[in-house]
């Protein structure tokens, strides 16, 4: 894999896992306030990114034994 490439899946990386972590943030605040629909909507977008950002993070390692 090009050093670019590599970089760039990096960064991506990095921002879905700061991502996810914010949507987990504010699904535990929505559940705090019973907003359980809120909470729900955001778990479930959170655990769809943090997934994507795992599958990255294994095609960075399974590139880089290439």
């Amino acid at each position: 894999m090009k050093q670019e490439t590599f970089n760039i899946l990096s960064g991506v990386y990095a921002q879905l896992q700061e991502i996810a972590a914010q949507l987990y943030l504010a699904a535990d605040q929505a559940l705090q306030n019973d907003d359980f629909d809120d909470a729900s909507l955001l778990q479930s977008r959170a655990d769809k990114i943090y997934e994507e950002a795992e599958n990255i993070e294994i095609l960075i390692s399974e590139l880089e034994g290439e």
